[in-house]
């Protein structure tokens, strides 16, 4: 199941990140990953995920995903110390941001804590805020826009 798991997961955060318009592209970037998957199995991933293919453009998300962009227009900024972040939003945004990423985990991130316009991000041990910025832009696009560097 882990495996499973993992290459959806790998599948979102790719597809999110890139533009992607053939599954030949997206076996490839998955096994830069070191994650191993035949053309069936993609395909049975990509139905499962709701991932579909626009002519000329192509993966998309499903529409779920990309109404995430419209809300991450509320955050502010982020920045990390060690294996912490935070996330500054607008007013009484946290909490909805939040939630969205507790329900779309990524490997580098722990957890969440919300406030009204902040949110802690807890990272794993290993995870550096690079691989966590990518992980989170595959759930708000843009974000990597609004990293405050110290």
């Amino acid at each position: 199941m882990q495996n499973i798991e993992s290459r959806q997961k790998a599948i979102v955060e790719i597809i999110g990140a890139q533009q992607i318009k053939s599954q030949g592209e997206l076996i490839e970037q998955i096994r830069l990953r070191g994650i191993d998957a035949t053309q069936a199995t993609l395909s049975r991933d990509l139905k499962a995920l709701q991932i579909t293919k626009i002519k000329g453009e192509g993966y998309m998300l499903p529409a779920t995903a990309r109404q995430n962009n419209h809300i991450s227009s509320g955050i502010k900024s982020i920045e990390f110390s060690g294996q912490i972040g935070l996330i500054s939003t607008q007013i009484g945004l946290a909490p909805a941001l939040a939630y969205v990423l507790d329900h779309h985990p990524s490997e580098p991130l722990m957890g969440t804590i919300a406030g009204d316009d902040t949110i802690l991000l807890v990272l794993r041990e290993g995870y550096s805020p690079a691989q966590t910025l990518d992980a989170l832009s595959a759930v708000f696009p843009g974000i990597k826009d609004r990293v405050i560097h110290k």
